[in-house]
Parts: structure tokens; C-alpha cells; sequence
């Protein structure tokens, strides 16, 4: 039977919430113990740790069928590999830094400047969007340090809160493009391997559908209840059962994550009480 290859970060940011988001679809892998190929036990997927540089090269050329990788990573490999899902995790964004005494004033700043960066293609098109030329110098790694020792004028690295660039004495001051992990294909996937990917695509979904939601459960009288089902209008609409207290029901529905604060405000305010709101595990449509 055909296996499912998967690439994956060896290490780093990536790495973690990879492999958590596998033990989620259900998908159980042996321990690794520094090994760079791990099979799982109860689905047919093969795990490859590999370099985040190189996971789209390799899904490109078909070593591996599928990789998760930073839309970043993605985009500055630029290797003829499929989109197939956003995965919502590992969100950051790619941003244009200078000294935190410099005197920045907008984009045009970098005009004919040196900014030092590990992503010279995403930063090449973003700078010709903006009609602006700058000299590109390509560093692998400690990319902060590049203006404090006269080697650029500003750097374009990955950033997430900002804490590396404040002790680096940086300030952060365009956003080039935001970032999180996506998972990617290799073009013309054979039928056997499409299908485990299809099968693989349920369970992430009905992972990340779960985290998006929340599942509440409240009281309120019946009177409320036309007011209240328009603000819980849930998947299809709230589920309503009737309570021992005559003139009350219980309202059961799902609403977004994102939406929950303003949802609750709302609910209170119409006459709910008893407000109970517990996590999804899988949401599945």
C-alpha cells in the first residue's frame, strides 16, 4: 500500500505545532528520538524531518508528496509546488526594520539604502511594487546585527513580537507580508496518494473548523428566545430543549471564536443566563 509522504520542520517554530496538529487529525507517530524518517503506526503517512528551506524543493521534486512550511519559506523558494490548505498556526509577519534612532519617514527611505535579509525574492518584489531600489544583501542567519556593524542601513526579517528587533536596537517600520504555516503539494499527485491526501484534508479541517469555534450552552426564557436564536445562529440554527422551570429553555449552538466577547455581550444583554461555553475537539461538516 502507498504511503503518504509528509515533510516537516526538523526543528524550530514550525516543528512543534506540526506534529501536534498530526496528533489531533488522530494520526499517532513513534517517538522519533532524533530520527529523520518516522512512520505512522495507524495511517498510511510517512514523516520527513527536513531543513524549513528545503521542504518545498523537496516536495517539488517529488521527494516528499506533501510539506507544511511557512508561507514565507514558500513564496522565497519559489519552487512549483500546490497551496492545498492555511493551517492557521505560526502566524508572523515578514517586516522591514531600521535602526531605532534613525529618522524614518516612509517607504522611500530606502531608496539606493543596503537592507541585509534571508528573503531577497519576496523583498525584490515588494521593493519593485513600491518603485523603490535598494541594494539587497543576502544573509543566512543573524540578519539583526547587519546594521549595527555597518554592513545595511535596515534589514527584512521574519518577526512575531517584535522583542528580537527591540534588543537588536531596531524598530520595525514596513510590513513587507503576513505569514503562517500552509501545507503544500506536489503537482499531479497520483490517484492512490490524492486519496490519502483527500483523507488527511478531513481530519485538518475538522481540527482547525474545531479551534475556530466555540460550543455554548445557555438558559433563557421563552419569551427571549427569538431575540436570542437571532444573535446564535449556529451551523444551521441553535438547538432548543425545554427546561423543568416552566417558561425557560436551553439553548445549545457554536459560534466563532474571533466573535465570542461581542456574542456574549449581546446574549446577556437579550436575558441569557447561565452562559456555558466549552472547546470543540473536531467540527465536522
Amino acid at each position: 500500500m502507498s504511503k503518504l509522504k509528509i515533510a516537516i520542520q526538523k526543528s524550530g517554530r514550525l516543528s512543534e505545532k506540526s506534529l501536534e496538529l498530526i496528533k489531533e487529525c488522530g494520526i499517532k507517530i513513534p517517538n522519533g528520538g532524533g530520527k529523520l524518517i518516522s512512520e505512522s503506526t495507524n495511517f498510511p503517512i510517512e514523516i520527513l524531518f527536513l531543513r524549513d528551506d528545503d521542504i518545498a524543493k523537496y516536495v517539488e521534486q517529488n521527494v516528499a508528496d506533501i510539506g507544511i512550511v511557512g508561507e514565507n519559506a514558500y513564496l522565497e523558494a519559489n519552487q512549483n509546488v500546490d497551496i492545498v490548505e492555511y493551517l492557521g498556526f505560526a502566524s508572523c509577519r515578514l517586516s522591514l526594520a531600521v535602526s531605532k534612532n534613525t529618522a524614518y519617514t516612509d517607504i522611500s527611505f530606502f531608496q539606493n539604502k543596503k537592507i541585509a535579509t534571508s528573503y531577497p525574492i519576496i523583498l525584490q518584489k515588494y521593493l519593485e511594487s513600491k518603485n523603490v531600489q535598494a541594494n539587497i544583501e543576502f544573509i543566512s542567519g543573524s540578519v539583526e546585527i547587519a546594521p549595527s556593524i555597518g554592513l545595511a542601513d535596515g534589514i527584512c526579517d521574519i518577526v512575531s513580537s517584535g522583542s528580537t528587533l527591540m534588543s537588536n536596537g531596531l524598530k520595525e517600520v514596513e510590513k513587507v507580508m503576513d505569514s503562517q504555516a500552509i501545507l503544500i503539494a506536489s503537482p499531479g499527485l497520483a490517484d492512490e496518494k490524492q486519496a490519502i491526501l483527500q483523507k488527511l484534508l478531513f481530519r485538518i479541517k475538522a481540527v482547525l473548523r474545531a479551534k475556530e469555534n466555540k460550543y455554548i450552552l445557555l438558559n433563557a426564557p421563552n419569551e427571549k428566545l427569538d431575540e436570542i436564536v437571532r444573535i446564535l445562529p449556529g451551523m444551521k440554527s441553535p438547538t432548543i430543549l425545554p427546561l423543568v422551570d416552566e417558561g425557560w429553555s436551553s439553548l445549545h449552538s457554536v459560534i466563532q471564536e474571533d466573535k465570542f466577547w461581542d456574542i456574549i455581550d449581546e446574549l446577556k444583554k437579550a436575558g441569557a443566563e447561565s452562559i456555558l461555553v466549552a472547546p470543540i475537539e473536531k467540527m465536522i461538516f
